[in-house]
């Protein structure tokens, strides 16, 4: 199930509160390390951390 998306706003110290339930949808929980990186084309992307670890061994890069 995807949820509607939900405008966040970045703070004065770069700082985004992400709402819980979008959270749980991903499967992480505050304190989930995460990896953060930008595609270049406006968008912020998060990933699990274990997830992208394994997607750098496997792949060489991220998606």
């Amino acid at each position: 199930m995807l949820r509607e998306p939900e405008e966040v706003t970045i703070s004065e110290t770069g700082q985004v509160t992400l709402p819980l339930g979008l959270l749980a949808q991903a499967g992480v929980s505050p304190g989930t390390p995460v990896v953060a990186y930008s595609t270049g084309d406006g968008r912020i992307v998060l990933r699990r951390h274990e997830d992208a670890v394994r997607e750098l061994i496997e792949q060489g890069r991220l998606d």
